[in-house]
């Protein structure tokens, strides 16, 4: 029996995010994935937000994404755009990406990394003891592993065999997604009435990207070319010579979310855990950052540095963003259609986020820039992304993020150097003396009193911030990485 230390299902965003985050901490991690190749049948989503080219940057990555792509702004809430290029970070505004090419580089950095990935594969279900977990696969296996990740998207095989409730709403609306080739042109950008929200864009070999709502809400079953030539008609009075299609898939506003993302030595990440509408492009952002939350938690883990009870905090960090989401996600999607009372109302929250305080509310929750994680009172930073500062130290000019390119933590002394003493942890835990000049500024926040130390975890949140002392940050270092070393 092959046996690996986790087993990853499903190979899209989420599960190779995870299996990069584990392979930079050295942890041996299989993806078993149901593609025979990388290549997507269809480009899904069409982007990233703000914070999660802030995680790429935090890898040294971002770069690799941003330069095939183009940046813009790209968060809004009910069609109102939420500009947020005065936000105070490195990357104030999103990044035009298909789906299919994020995965594609996504997935060469992993390779660079060593990840394995079994392709033509699928895990159907497993069975779990005090020490592993048997993975069954459908061609074949098992695979024996100490944890077990579900990525394997809303119809996760994972999350039913884990017997984890997912519930939430019924689908209102749904949309065909297509590239398509016709023999005439339709008009651009985008077209709103009683139905909903439709779309249309050139590509530049000459084939058409189209967004249609249909009238009825459906849910299963693959669309047909003729399905989505009555939906045009219907839309705009004609299929505009609708000739074929390289794909067409479609989605809907059904909403789902994993009671919880954990059952014994099984976990669960991206759309296995929560389901929404794309409208807001929130779905492949979540995916990912719960990839980064999840990843070096189950390393220390899976090393033994920390107790299986860490883990126990991925849920209790991660749940609560999800159903934050998936709430305004409902709000967003009644807000689609063209009618006069739904015109009325669109119209006021144009006005209402006009406002500079509620657009940065808005652009940060829809950016991703304002994710808070409850890990008790303190400082304000508590919790919350680390910005992206400039630091001087002994040995030279060093941005924060640069720091956390291995996925390890660090601790930032910015006051008198060598008063922090971390030796129990020094294995575990970079030490940085350092000074910096810029403010403490966090999207739609006040500026923040400037700290004299600050924990980042691997994931660039704030794990313990000091105040003129050490107070706590044994605690801290314990909670997140593990008890102390013995000495000698």
């Amino acid at each position: 029996m092959n046996e690996h230390d986790v087993v990853i299902a499903g190979g899209g965003p989420t599960g190779m995010m995870l299996a990069a985050e584990l392979a930079l901490a050295g942890i041996d991690a299989a993806v078993i994935e149901r593609r025979a190749s990388a290549q997507l049948e269809s480009a899904r989503s069409g982007g990233l937000h703000a914070r999660t080219i802030e995680v790429l940057d935090q890898r040294g990555v971002a770069e690799r994404f941003i330069s095939q792509g183009y940046t813009a702004q790209v968060a809004s809430f009910a069609g109102v755009p939420l500009d947020i290029s005065d936000f105070p970070t490195r990357h104030p505004y999103g990044l035009a990406l298909w789906q299919s090419r994020f995965e594609e580089i996504l997935a060469e950095w992993a390779a660079e990394l060593g990840v394995r990935v079994h392709r033509g594969d699928e895990v159907t279900g497993f069975t779990q003891d005090g020490a592993g977990v048997d993975v069954e696969l459908a061609g074949g296996g098992p695979l024996r592993a100490r944890y077990l990740v579900g990525c394997d998207g809303g119809r996760s095989a994972v999350r039913r065999a884990a017997g984890i409730e997912f519930t939430g709403c019924e689908p209102m609306t749904s949309y065909l997604v297509a590239e398509v080739r016709m023999r005439e042109e339709p008009e651009g950008g985008l077209h709103r009435d009683e139905i909903g929200v439709h779309a249309a864009g050139k590509l530049e070999d000459g084939r058409v990207r189209l967004v249609v709502r249909e009238r009825e809400a459906r849910r299963g079953g693959e669309p047909t070319l003729s399905d989505l030539s009555q939906e045009l008609v219907a839309v705009r009075g004609t299929d505009y010579g609708l000739e074929s299609a390289d794909w067409i898939s479609r989605f809907s506003d059904l909403t789902r979310h994993a009671a919880a993302y954990r059952n014994g030595r099984v976990l669960i990440a991206g759309d296995a855990a929560h389901i929404h509408s794309p409208l807001g492009g929130q779905g492949l952002q979540m995916g990912v950052q719960d990839a980064v939350n999840l990843g070096w938690k189950l390393a220390q883990v899976v090393a033994g540095t920390s107790p299986d009870s860490l883990l126990d905090t991925y849920n209790a960090e991660r749940h609560p963003v999800a159903a934050r989401v998936l709430h305004t996600n409902l709000a967003n999607t009644v807000l689609g259609p063209s009618t006069p009372r739904i015109d009325a109302l669109r119209d006021v929250m144009g006005e209402l986020l006009g406002m500079d305080e509620p657009r940065k509310q808005f652009g940060a929750m829809m950016s991703g820039l304002d994710i808070h994680y409850d890990l008790g009172e303190g400082h304000p930073l508590l919790g919350r992304r680390v910005p992206d500062l400039d630091l001087v130290t002994a040995d030279g000019p060093l941005r924060v993020y640069t720091l956390l390119h291995q996925a390890r933590p660090a601790l930032l002394n910015l006051a008198a150097p060598g008063r922090l003493d971390i030796a129990p942890w020094a294995d575990r835990v970079q030490l940085v003396d350092a000074t910096t000049g810029g403010p403490w500024d966090l999207p739609a926040l006040a500026a923040v009193a400037a700290p004299s130390a600050v924990l980042v975890r691997p994931d660039g949140h704030v794990g313990w911030v000091g105040q003129g002392s050490d107070d706590g940050l044994a605690e801290a270092l314990t909670r997140w990485f593990g008890p102390p070393r013995a000495a000698g």
